[in-house]
């Protein structure tokens, strides 16, 4: 088992990382709670046999257990949904030291530690990321909240988990394009400051026989770099005011991709991060910061490692929806990282070499004209 700190004053915790590490971990944690109350959140995608793990640990250490189950999706991540959670916390008479323990992916994880956050002005909870990409990005970190009809992760709070447990055994379970999902994230920390763990990623791609990959040493190399990279940024800029930036390479063209197909499952949150990379270093190749090549070899690599990333095939899937340049630039205004009226995007001078800057409007509704237009053809 790898153990990996986020330091964060009084507020730090580990994420440990390991095959079979769930029971041993989560005994270890309940042990150490100051109430013998917890309550889980999970998923109806997210195998039962997980929950009754954490069940059978607190019933052996003497702590009242609840469950909750939520509809998978990311249209779970509500008002609605949040407001359902939270009076049923409430019926259960918890109190400051109640823990939550969010068992399920990203969905899942935002939700719950958004739930934490305000129950009581704060309980604590503990991660349990069942997805490879709630794994490498959302359950590390703080980032809680909810989606609203005018973007994702608008309302929100920074809260931090008490424990974050990685558990690869769960993979075994996942879904290739759920995988393929979290690999996105993935490969976003080499491309934002780690030109040599990209080399290692293509190397690998090159040389395995079968990609992705399910080898345990692989997955838990890669997992550890990448919480290894969040949690370094995270300790350095809890509250995005600098380097943490970073981590949105993609997201505020992915997020626009997102709003205009309505949060389904015709594109997940790692698809589409993979794609707004692409329009990242591609954007960043017409302003002169980087090659086109850059934003080239980025997209080979997705494609061979069995990724759609292809904005045509998107736009085939859900023909009812309109990608037009303009209600994506519209969508692009309203993420979170808008600054002084202007559009602020995580762009590049190259893989492993990251820049922030603010976009004109003007250039970007070009740029999406552009890429609407190659991909009609």
């Amino acid at each position: 088992m790898n153990k990996i700190s986020v330091s964060l004053g009084d507020r730090s915790y580990d994420i440990a990382i390991g095959a079979g590490v769930l029971v041993p971990e989560i005994e270890r944690v309940l042990r150490q709670l100051p109430e013998k109350k917890i309550v889980t959140i999970t998923d109806e995608g997210v195998p039962e046999a997980y929950a009754r793990q954490i069940k059978n640990v607190a019933e052996k250490c003497g702590i009242e257990y609840h469950l909750i189950r939520i509809k998978n999706g990311e249209n779970s991540k509500s008002f609605k949904v949040l407001e359902t959670i939270v009076n049923q916390i409430l019926d259960i008479k918890i109190s400051r030291q109640t823990t939550l323990i969010a068992l399920g992916g990203g969905v899942v994880g935002d939700l719950t530690g958004f739930a934490a956050s305000i129950l009581l002005r704060g309980v604590p909870f503990i991660q349990i990321p069942t997805t490879l990409l709630a794994m490498v990005d959302s359950s590390v970190g703080g980032k809680t909240g909810i989606n609203t009809p005018c973007g994702k992760n608008l309302v929100g709070s920074f809260y931090q988990p008490k424990a974050v447990i990685i558990d690869t055994e769960i993979l075994r379970s996942l879904p290739e394009r759920e995988w393929l999902a979290g690999y996105a994230e993935i490969v976003k920390y080499a491309v934002i400051d780690d030109a040599e763990f990209f080399d290692y990623l293509e190397n690998y791609r090159k040389e395995s026989g079968s990609y992705p990959s399910r080898d345990e040493d692989f997955i838990q190399t890669i997992i550890r770099k990448s919480c290894q990279s969040k949690a370094a940024i995270v300790s350095r800029d809890e509250r995005e005011s600098g380097v943490r930036e970073w981590l949105n390479l993609g997201h505020t063209f992915g997020h626009a991709l997102e709003a205009l197909v309505g949060y389904s499952g015709e594109l997940l949150h790692g698809e589409a991060v993979a794609i707004g990379m692409i329009l990242a270093l591609g954007y960043s190749s017409e302003l002169g910061l980087c090659q086109a090549s850059d934003a080239e070899i980025l997209e080979n690599h997705f494609m061979n490692v069995g990724m759609d990333v292809s904005l045509r095939k998107l736009q085939e899937r859900v023909p009812d929806k309109q990608f037009s340049p303009e209600r994506l630039l519209d969508a692009m205004r309203h993420d979170k990282k808008v600054s002084d009226g202007k559009i602020k995007l995580i762009l590049s001078h190259g893989i492993g070499k990251t820049v922030v800057m603010q976009a004109d409007d003007k250039g970007l509704l070009v740029f999406w004209q552009k890429k609407l237009s190659n991909n009609n053809r």
